[in-house]
Formats: structure tokens, C-alpha cells, sequence
């Protein structure tokens, strides 16, 4: 037990190194172990490891004892005297290494099931990691929107100015005030995404839905990304777990062979007998002892050919679920890190955009001063500088949650 923790130690440690940024990304690592220490799906399969652990010790045991009383109601009578009562007792053994073989077995299906353990903490530390990115990106938009606002309100302002010399109409302000209202309304809406997020990633920590979150203010895509070593998939826990299923058949059909064994018994009869009234010799009335050993053949075994049988079969089964699982991972992880460097390509083309769209303002305010600014471009302006701003945040987004993908199958 202490080895399987120290391993899941350093899996989460692992883990962890790609998902925790800088100074601020202590916060998420905080909130993971929270979550890992108080998730009701990890204390689930934790005591159904617990219960199958705990069969071991059912399974250490043998036959019940038999033990049978008799009396003879009509009693016969022999040279001896009258029987009067009879008491056996017996017990079966299985064949030898028989207990050794079921605790072997059920020793296996707990491994297989504290396998459960490890995928349920590997899926809820990404779970976490990526509704925590999902939060900053909500954020991080609606501190954009904001920005956004706080700037056609100062368009609308020189407009008003514009309006009152003669260089712009009303019907340039209006647009500029329905601007407004539109990019508000995406703030609210924004506003109910990031509460339901927010009860998510709390729910995800088992705690109450309206607890406040502190998240990192700034995220920024690494120059470079971390090296992906594609070999650690094969030794994925959710690829692991067949192993420790295949394990098990063998043991199955180690315990299947022994069962197919004889058993041995061991028994004693008591019988009680009377002496013979006015006779007189030296086994009158002696009582009767008959230890006896039977042995239970299994002459009729078909059904443990049948289990054998079974057993090849599910090994069978095993390995094509575990190739299953392989070719389904190996696409996984081959997506996640193309979808992680289409992120980079187009988080790199968004930051040119918005350069280059910020020195068009810059133009188009210049403008002003001559006196032939056009507020239909700078509406055009501020929207692609929007644009640009929402496709940046969600590149990032993308990023870190292409990355989460990548930890979750290759550490």
C-alpha cells in the first residue's frame, strides 16, 4: 500500500509541474489538492478498494465443521450392548495451496480496482485545471469588454464634440451608444457563464456553489512547449488497469485449477452403547470410536473446463480492450498536441492583428485633429480590435486545455 501512494504521489507531482504557473499557479495547485481530498467520486472508489481488499480475509477460511447428534429410538442391539445415541463430527480441507490460490485472486481484483483510484484523481486534477482556464478565459474576456466600453465611451464623447461643430451627425453617436449596448449585454451574458462555471469548478471541490474563486490575472502561451514523451501512454493507468484485469483471469483460472481438486475430510463417530444387563465380559457396554478420512472427487467436472474455456476468452477480450483503448489515447493525445500548436499559430496571428489594428486607432484618432475623422471606421477598428482580443484570450484557453489533455496522457 505505501509503494501504490508514494507512486500516486509522484504521478500528481508529475502532473502537476505542466499545470501550475509562475508564482500565481500555487492557487490552482491549492484548490487541486482540495478538490482530491475532499471528491466524494475518489472516497467512492477508495472504499470499494477498501471492500475488495477486505475479501481477502473472507476468502482465508475453510469448510464449516459438521457435527451431527443421533438417538436411536428403537435401540439396535449388538454383542456388545444397546446403542443407545451417536455424535460425528467432520471437516473438509481443499486441496492443497487452494487458500493460497483465492487470496491470490481477490489480491489481483483489488489491484485491478486501485487502478480506479489513479484515473479518478488523474480526471478530476484536468477537470479542475481545465474549468480553472475556462474561468480566466470568462474573465479575461469581460475585462476586455470593459475596456472596450470605457473606449466607445470616449469615441462618444468626441462625437458629441463633433456634433456640436458640424463634423459628425447624431446618427454617429446612436451607433456608437448601440456599440455600447451590445458589448454590455455580452458582459452579462458572460456574467451567468462565469457563475455557472463557477458552481461547476465548486462542485468539483465539493464545496458550496457560491464560494468566490481566486483567479490568475494574466496568462500568456510559453515561447516554448514542454516536451512531450509519447512512450509514457503505454504505461497510462487507464492502459495499466487491463494488465491488472488479464492478471486477475490468470489468477482466476489458478484457483479454477485448484477447485477442480479433490477434497480431503477427516471425521470421528461417536457411538454410545449400554452394557448388557446380568453379563458379565470385558466389552460389555464399551463405547464405539470410528475415526474416519473420506475424500471428495470432482468426477464430474465440466464445468471447470467451461470456466477454463471462459477464462481464455476474457483474456481474449482484455487484450483487444486494451489495444482499443491504446489506438483511442494515441489519437487523443495526437489531437491534443496539434490542436495545441494550431493554438500557438493562431494566438501568434491575433497578436499581429491587434497590433496593427491598434495602429490604425492611433490613426483614426490623429485624424481628429484635422478634422476628418470617420466614425464608421472607427467602429470597424474597435470591432476588430474586439475580435481580435476574444480570438487571443480563447488561443490561450485553447492552449492550456490542449495541455491539460497532453499531462492527463503522457505523464
Amino acid at each position: 500500500m505505501e509503494t501504490k501512494h508514494i507512486i500516486l504521489k509522484a504521478i500528481f507531482i508529475l502532473c502537476s509541474l505542466f499545470f501550475f504557473l509562475s508564482v500565481q499557479s500555487q492557487q490552482l495547485e491549492t484548490l487541486i489538492e482540495e478538490a482530491l481530498a475532499n471528491s466524494p467520486e475518489i472516497q467512492k472508489f477508495e472504499l470499494q478498494y477498501q471492500i475488495t481488499s477486505e475479501k481477502i480475509n473472507e476468502v482465508n477460511t475453510i469448510p464449516n465443521t459438521e457435527i451431527g447428534v443421533g438417538y436411536f429410538v428403537s435401540e439396535p442391539e449388538t454383542r456388545t450392548g444397546a446403542q443407545r445415541a451417536k455424535v460425528s463430527i467432520k471437516q473438509m480441507l481443499p486441496w492443497f495451496g487452494s487458500i493460497t490460490a483465492r487470496e491470490s485472486y481477490v489480491s489481483s481484483l483489488a489491484d485491478a480496482k486501485y487502478e480506479d483510484i489513479v484515473i479518478a484523481k488523474r480526471k478530476l486534477l484536468a477537470s479542475v485545471s481545465q474549468s480553472y482556464y475556462n474561468l480566466y478565459t470568462i474573465k479575461a474576456k469581460q475585462d476586455v469588454l470593459a475596456e472596450n466600453i470605457k473606449l466607445l465611451k470616449t469615441y462618444e464623447t468626441l462625437a458629441l464634440t463633433s456634433v456640436e461643430v458640424g463634423k459628425a451627425s447624431v446618427v454617429d453617436v446612436l451607433r456608437l451608444q448601440m456599440r455600447q449596448n451590445e458589448l454590455e449585454q455580452l458582459m452579462k451574458v458572460l456574467g451567468q457563464d462565469y457563475l455557472a462555471e463557477q458552481t461547476l469548478f465548486n462542485k468539483l471541490l465539493n464545496r458550496d456553489k457560491s464560494n468566490v474563486i481566486d483567479i490568475v490575472i494574466d496568462l500568456t502561451i510559453p515561447s516554448e512547449s514542454t516536451l512531450i514523451n509519447s512512450e509514457n501512454l503505454q504505461l497510462h493507468p487507464e492502459l495499466t488497469k487491463y494488465d491488472k484485469l488479464y492478471q486477475s483471469i490468470e489468477q482466476s483460472e489458478l484457483l479454477n485449477q485448484k477447485e477442480s481438486s479433490p477434497m480431503i475430510g477427516f471425521g470421528l463417530d461417536y457411538i454410545a452403547v449400554s452394557e448388557r444387563p446380568n453379563m458379565s465380559f470385558s466389552d460389555n457396554g464399551k463405547d464405539i470410536v470410528m475415526p474416519m478420512v473420506s475424500l471428495s472427487i470432482p468426477i464430474f467436472n465440466k464445468k471447470y473446463k467451461s470456466k477454463t474455456r471462459q477464462n481464455e476468452l476474457r483474456k481474449q477480450e482484455i487484450t483487444a480492450q486494451k489495444q482499443e483503448r491504446l489506438n483511442k489515447l494515441e489519437t487523443l493525445l495526437d489531437k491534443a498536441i496539434n490542436n495545441r500548436i494550431s493554438a500557438r499559430i493562431r494566438y501568434d496571428t491575433q497578436t499581429k492583428n491587434l497590433k496593427q489594428a491598434l495602429v490604425a486607432e492611433e490613426i483614426l484618432i490623429k485624424s481628429y485633429e484635422t478634422g476628418t475623422i470617420d466614425f464608421n471606421d472607427i467602429l470597424d477598428i474597435q470591432e476588430l480590435q474586439l475580435k481580435f482580443q476574444i480570438n487571443q484570450i480563447e488561443s490561450i484557453n485553447g492552449y492550456y486545455l490542449q495541455t491539460v489533455i497532453i499531462n492527463y496522457l503522457s505523464n
